[in-house]
């Protein structure tokens, strides 16, 4: 692969990560926004990992860790950049941090319809979970 790099993201790369999940994550978040990713960034500085090729974004992970559990989300690769590595490089890099913050397992949210995502997370040693679903509320103030 080309000199491809992993980095935590910082508060002047909020409005490109939002730009580069428009064009090649899958599903919207009511988090997508410039406060949702500010929030991230300033709450926990080294969650939100950018993959990068010469100043280009190529890939995304957030690899959350409440103290307890690892929480995998937002993995994209651009779409000319996939099957070339990068999600490997991140998944590489957010395991690094679960471990390091004592992390023991990690699961991932994957939407049930993309086939392709399905290929690069089990290539990655991550399964699905068939005895457990996933319950949500949306949070209003």
């Amino acid at each position: 692969m080309d000199e491809t790099r992993v980095r935590p993201a910082g508060p002047g790369d909020v409005e490109r990560v939002l730009a580069f999940w428009r064009l090649a994550a899958e599903g919207a978040s009511v988090s997508d926004d410039v406060a949702g990713v500010a929030g991230l960034v300033a709450r926990d500085p080294e969650a939100l990992l950018l993959a990068e090729c010469e100043g280009e974004l190529v890939g995304t992970v957030i690899a959350g860790f409440d103290g307890w559990r690892c929480h995998l989300y937002r993995l994209a690769v651009a779409p000319e950049w996939r099957r070339r590595g990068v999600a490997t490089l991140l998944l590489d890099a957010a395991e690094r941090r679960f471990l390091a913050l004592g992390g023991r397992r990690a699961d991932a949210m994957v939407l049930r319809r993309n086939a392709l995502a399905h290929r690069a997370w089990a290539a990655n040693g991550y399964g699905p979970q068939a005895d457990w679903e996933r319950w949500v509320k949306p949070l209003s103030g």
